[in-house]
């Protein structure tokens, strides 16, 4: 997807997040927010109120759809629903990712018309903003954001038996996990920490510990069964 325009609406944690990791990829970035949302600007970036029932004459005279790429990231679903709705009832050709907080909400915004539904669960956000903090792992976010990747995240719950139980973090040699990257441990009070941070060189590897991990689906069953450990769900964010 070659798109020189990223239109961002709604301006919050997830904004900033998504506008750190590509304003050096477009040529041009219009935030655009509800009246609610600004209490004050952090960006470089001029912040245009709109409002849902806005029937988007200013940004059709003004954008080359075509080339733009939309970021729906309202917080609360129901509106980001209706927004995707609302733009792709008016933009047929606009490449619309947007947010969500639950599978339900993703299917609706599936359905709604956007072309990209990134799940946000509790830990997820944690997961991004470490990911956008490392040139190698916003790159494979910009891939699976941008392109049509088969490349998943996963989060690996290790077991009792795990062959990874009681190691340490620093020893274990990544590389011999063909197909995965791994980017972030998530402890049993459900922390995430960058595998590679200072704090974690230390850390010892428990039953329960969660390995957050980037690959294909292939490569995750095949480690997930090199490391005697499964996937892990949360299923109380699907059920909301």
């Amino acid at each position: 997807m070659n798109k020189n325009r990223a239109l961002i609406f709604g301006y919050n944690k997830y904004a900033l997040e998504i506008i750190a990791n590509i304003k050096n990829t477009y040529q041009d970035i219009k935030v655009y927010s509800l009246e609610k949302e600004i209490e004050f600007n952090e960006l470089d970036y001029s912040i245009e109120k709109f409002d849902l029932s806005d029937d988007w004459l200013g940004i059709k005279d003004d954008i080359d759809i075509e080339n733009s790429m939309a970021f729906c990231v309202l917080e609360d679903m129901a509106e980001n629903i209706f927004l995707t709705i609302s733009l792709r009832a008016n933009f047929d050709n606009l490449t619309i990712i947007a947010i969500s907080m639950n599978k339900e909400s993703a299917n609706k915004l599936s359905m709604a018309g956007a072309n990209k539904v990134i799940p946000l669960v509790e830990t997820t956000a944690d997961i991004i903003r470490n990911m956008l903090e490392k040139p190698i792992s916003s790159k494979i976010l910009r891939s699976i954001l941008y392109e049509d990747s088969d490349l998943k995240i996963a989060q690996i719950k290790i077991s009792e038996d795990s062959k990874f139980e009681n190691e340490k973090l620093a020893s274990i040699d990544w590389t011999r996990y063909n197909g995965i990257i791994i980017l972030s441990v998530i402890d049993e009070n459900m922390k995430s920490e960058f595998i590679y941070s200072k704090k974690m060189k230390n850390h010892i590897i428990k039953s329960g510990d969660i390995l957050v991990v980037v690959g294909f689906e292939t490569d995750i069953q095949i480690f997930e069964k090199l490391i005697g450990s499964e996937r892990y769900v949360n299923w109380n964010h699907w059920s909301r």
